[in-house]
């Protein structure tokens, strides 16, 4: 373990004016608070926080962040709180320790839902000083250095997070030597027979190569210095996981790839990179479209190189990255290479996408690693849920990318296979929801077109456009998928609030009271909702009857119901759109009274009368939902749930829909048939476990089916008998909220 005083002394290396007092003080704090704690290795637990720290010495990062770095844990796993914290090492280390905190104790329905908001907080706090990152990433390197020690559940799932989040998170933000120990650290626990077998291949080339290898780096540093460029020269091998998602991404074999070697072209300055450029393209043939100029147009994590691939010595294609030595340094260690700090005070990335992103006052290069960033932070202003931020995080981590122009010569950079309605959104929100058509260099091209580096797209809008629910399976980014999410529930929120507008005069026009929608204003307490609008919409998706809005605005009201019976006549079927009253079907009752055997029971759904055949559409319908009667002469009625599949079969048939709406203010312990759809593990137990969740709920099951059977997960269509759709919507809550269960939803027929 690492001695306090060479701890200083590595800083001290780097940074002469460190404070030294300040870096005893939190290594002997750090040390006591954890005191006789240790890790599953068997160590002091203070050799973990102390290894972090030693890493970002290589980094040669601030003081500040050091001992940030020794206290990272202290608040997390220790009696240390964050006023103390503040007491003893400032404001500034403070807020640094609290968002290397993950969150505790909180109400989440999953795992993954707490790894979403764990990861919020992280890039929130990243968002407030990037020193968070930088420790976070270190942090998360030492236990991936020492995972053999944990339990193999432990170990995959640290894993798995670790080449899903983190290791993205570090390519991201530039610190590519990081992401590559990161992922090849994970790939051994997640996939250690492919990782063996690459390695293996790999060490064999290796030893075959070696003479080749030396031969190429002598004589290319030779043609450079012919040629007046002086230049260091060095060749690299990717690593096992680099080589795995390559031949996964372009589905070859180990042999079938050319570039497991790359050399590295150093030189002074960027006219020398272009010269050298001109030297290796005149002495070997090059590889048509292997040249990217990442000099000209940088990624946005300020990666600057340019690659070419040329046949070279011994007809062997080489791959050539040439790069400046700053370029080099920004290569390897992305932001912590930048000038971040001044003064002690950390770039903080503006999380409303305003400013230019630079670093603190007197830092004079961009830092275009925070324009992923704070597009990121604007995703957790939308709302979303946990589970879908995760999910665009991870859709933006994972993407290589395309940089295309605006007409006026605006450079969009979007992930590899982003379509136009990704262009669109990433120009901004409103251009992206009015979006039509494109032009790609100037042809009118389809909307799912993939576009490639240079293109120039053109965006066609109308107003009159709204998002189609569809383009969510067509685009790629987070933000594109985020704003088609929002759009389509509002306009569902809208067509909502218009049919609760509809059932509401309707209502009021029965009770024979004037209506406006100002009305509902001052009762808006009362129906528990924040605004007109919503209350429109609940009514429209039946969570509020409309008898319970008429009964707010006019307390004094007491509904009038008809008692007489309606026989079937001259009107037929039909006429008992008009008749307002009960029906009678056998089999449901709301009778306190015992029943006899065989006895005929009512079930108290309005608009509907006299002795006609009734019966439930397959999958059910529940009281608290809108539902719709059909009407089939000489079989009857079936009800069916408003948002039934089945109902767009009767679309051109209005005569004979029926409006009818339930009525079970009375009805006590009565169950009502529905269908649910989940899809589950398949492993022993999961039928088990999911009717254990039905049971405890207080629902019935009466049917149970598996559609569809796979190694990995099946499907099953079970009816269930519940109370009201409330109660359905908490069974499938609770189902969700199962490990074994993939997705629960209800299946309307």
């Amino acid at each position: 373990m690492m001695r306090q005083y060479e701890l200083v002394e590595r800083v001290t290396r780097y940074n002469p004016n460190a404070d030294e007092g300040l870096l005893n003080k939190a290594y002997v704090y750090a040390m006591q608070k954890h005191g006789a704690q240790r890790r599953a290795n068997g160590d002091p637990y203070f050799s973990h926080p102390l290894e972090v720290a030693g890493i970002l010495t290589d980094l040669k990062l601030d003081d500040a962040t050091i001992a940030a770095a020794l206290l990272h844990d202290t608040i997390e796993d220790t009696d240390a709180t964050r006023s103390e914290i503040d007491a003893t090492f400032g404001e500034d280390i403070g807020r640094l320790v609290e968002g290397l905190t993950k969150i505790q104790k909180l109400d989440l329905v999953s795992k993954k839902a707490a790894q979403a908001e764990n990861l919020r907080k992280l890039l929130l706090a990243i968002s407030e000083d990037v020193r968070v990152l930088l420790v976070k990433l270190a942090d998360r390197l030492h236990n991936m250095r020492t995972l053999e020690f944990m339990p193999e559940e432990s170990r995959k799932r640290n894993a798995e997070e670790t080449l899903e989040i983190y290791a993205p998170l570090a390519g991201r933000m530039g610190m590519h030597d990081m992401r590559e120990e990161l992922e090849e650290l994970a790939f051994r626990v997640v996939n250690p027979e492919a990782h063996s077998t690459i390695s293996e291949r790999l060490s064999e080339q290796r030893d075959r190569n070696k003479s080749l290898i030396a031969r190429i780096e002598k004589e290319l540093a030779e043609g450079l210095a012919t040629n007046g460029v002086k230049a260091r020269v060095s060749g690299r091998e990717k690593r096992a996981y680099s080589i795995f998602r390559k031949m996964e991404r372009k589905a070859v074999s180990f042999e079938q790839l050319s570039d497991i070697i790359g050399f590295r072209v150093i030189v002074e300055t960027v006219p020398e990179c272009y010269a050298a450029l001109g030297v290796v393209h005149s002495t070997w043939p090059a590889v048509p479209g292997r040249f990217k100029d990442y000099i000209s147009t940088p990624k946005q994590n300020d990666y600057r190189s340019i690659h070419t691939t040329v046949i070279g010595p011994g007809q062997q294609r080489v791959e050539l990255q040439i790069r400046t030595a700053q370029m080099e340094r920004i290569a390897e260690y992305g932001i912590a290479a930048h000038a971040l700090y001044k003064d002690g005070v950390a770039a903080k990335p503006r999380a409303n996408g305003g400013g230019n992103g630079r670093a603190s006052p007197g830092a004079s290069d961009e830092i275009h690693a925070y324009e992923w960033l704070r597009r990121t932070i604007e995703l957790l202003a939308e709302g979303d849920t946990p589970e879908e931020f995760l999910e665009h995080t991870k859709l933006e981590l994972f993407q290589d990318q395309v940089f295309c122009f605006t007409p006026k010569g605006r450079l969009i950079a979007l992930p590899r296979g982003a379509t136009p309605i990704d262009f669109a959104y990433a120009v901004h929100t409103d251009i992206g929801d009015t979006c039509v058509g494109a032009k790609i260099n100037g042809r009118t091209m389809p909307l799912m077109t993939d576009l490639n580096n240079g293109d120039e797209v053109e965006v066609i809008r109308s107003k009159a456009q709204v998002p189609s629910s569809a383009w969510e399976s067509m685009v790629v980014t987070g933000k594109a998928r985020s704003a088609i999410r929002r759009a389509t529930r509002a306009a569902v929120r809208r067509q909502y609030a218009g049919l609760g507008r509809r059932i509401l005069e309707r209502a009021f026009e029965r009770a024979r009271r004037p209506f406006n929608e100002q009305m509902l204003v001052s009762v808006l307490p009362r129906l528990a909702q924040s605004n007109v609008e919503d209350t429109l919409a609940a009514v429209g998706r039946g969570e509020i009857p409309s008898l319970n809005v008429v009964k707010a605005v006019y307390p004094d009201h007491k509904e009038e119901r008809a008692s007489r019976r309606v026989k079937r006549n001259e009107e037929g079927w039909f006429g008992l759109r008009r008749a307002g009253l009960r029906f009678r079907v056998p089999g449901f009752s709301r009778k306190t009274e015992p029943e006899r055997e065989g006895a005929e029971r009512t079930i108290p759904i309005r608009g509907l009368t006299g002795d006609v055949p009734v019966r439930f559409a397959e999958g059910g319908a529940l009281p608290g939902e809108r539902i719709v009667g059909i009407a089939s002469p000489g079989e009857g009625v079936t009800i069916y749930p408003i948002g039934a599949q089945a109902l767009k079969a009767f679309d051109d048939q209005p005569e004979r829909w029926l409006d009818v709406r339930w009525d079970v203010e009375e009805v006590k312990n009565e169950r009502f048939p529905a269908r649910i759809e989940v899809t589950a593990l398949n492993e022993p137990g999961t039928l088990a476990q999911i009717a254990q969740v039905i049971a405890d709920s207080g629902a019935n099951i009466s049917n149970l089916r598996i559609t569809k059977a796979a190694p990995d997960f099946s499907v099953m269509v079970i009816d269930v008998e519940v109370f009201d759709v409330k109660h359905l919507t908490r069974l499938i809550t609770q189902l969700r909220a199962k490990p074994v269960v993939s997705s629960a939803a209800r299946a309307n027929a």
